[in-house]
């Protein structure tokens, strides 16, 4: 059976480490926050001014006017501070940041990301996806492997407009595991398979080239 939402969270909290200061995109990467192992010392970054942030809140201690980029409420930790998002995207374009999780419509087997417009659809907007891109130590991609309609988002070239070339290091898709190698030195391998799907599974539904390094 493909991941669900809460597994791949999981799975892509498997990539944290003790110390890092992670940003969280919107969407499926904001579940990340529920899954960072007990005894981990992570610190959560916003790009819209806020480092150290808590979980989401319980319905009795929302507060409205704390919110995460993806305009979520969320809630403060004694070790929270706050500052202009200027600030903020000063730490991610100064490479402070060692890890974003992000959401993606289309990644290729090189690396590159197409994950903030659909032309002639209302979407959210880039955010500070190409900033986090350019600037982040490590960018992995947690998505669906297909589209609605069916057709593979790993794939040869983007057809959406791009946030990024060659900027992606790992993708997670309800189907299985991605190593990306983005300095085209070695071909995409596969590295894990979700409970149940087998390597004819995602072989099908894969555009992207890739080769079997499953452990």
């Amino acid at each position: 059976m493909p991941w669900s939402r809460d597994q791949l969270a999981q799975r892509a909290a498997k990539e944290l480490r003790d110390g890092f200061y992670v940003n969280l995109g919107i969407g499926i990467p904001t579940l990340v926050a529920n899954y960072i192992p007990d005894g981990m010392e992570v610190t959560l970054q916003s790009e819209n001014g806020m480092l150290g942030m808590g979980p989401f809140p319980y319905e009795d201690e929302v507060d409205a006017d704390l919110i995460n980029a993806g305009k979520q409420t969320i809630t403060a930790l004694a070790k929270t501070s706050y500052f202009s998002s200027a600030d903020s995207f000063a730490m991610i374009r100064g490479g402070h940041i060692d890890l974003s999780i992000l959401g993606a419509m289309e990644v290729t087997d090189r690396g590159d990301l197409a994950n903030w417009m659909v032309p002639g659809k209302m979407v959210k907007g880039m955010g500070g996806a190409m900033d986090l891109v350019a600037g982040v130590k490590r960018v992995v991609v947690v998505m669906e492997h297909t589209s609605k309609e069916g057709a593979s988002k790993l794939l040869k070239s983007c057809t959406l407009p791009l946030t990024g070339v060659n900027v992606v290091d790992l993708v997670i898709t309800d189907l299985g595991v991605f190593e990306i190698d983005k300095h085209g030195t070695a071909p995409m391998k596969l590295i894990e398979l979700a409970d149940g799907v087998s390597l004819d599974d995602i072989t099908a539904k894969t555009e992207a080239p890739f080769v079997n390094a499953l452990r």
